[in-house]
């Protein structure tokens, strides 16, 4: 399993999630996951809206582009994002192996 998928447009992430961090970032890999700190703490769902709203920043689309597919409860997560218009910037030695 590698960290992201991409299909027919759509790019699927393969997340570790760490809520409560003093920033938002990219953190490398947490086994074979790509490890992402957000500074939401997890109640009441807004981790995930952060989370969301952050991953739409990062690849330049809407909230809606975005879809959580699981891991709703939980810190591994795999998000699928449609037609990302950007790609961010990792950590080094990490980088999608994809063009836009």
């Amino acid at each position: 399993m590698n960290w992201h998928h991409w299909e027919h447009g759509v790019l699927t992430l393969n997340l570790h999630v760490q809520p409560k961090a003093s920033k938002d970032e990219w953190a490398g890999l947490h086994g074979e996951r790509l490890k992402l700190r957000i500074k939401a703490a997890p109640i009441d769902g807004k981790a995930n809206q952060h989370l969301i709203a952050f991953i739409a920043n990062e690849f330049a689309v809407s909230k809606s582009a975005c879809k959580l597919i699981s891991g709703e409860s939980g810190r591994e997560k795999r998000i699928a994002i449609s037609s990302p218009k950007k790609l961010p910037s990792l950590p080094d030695s990490l980088h999608f192996d994809i063009s836009l």
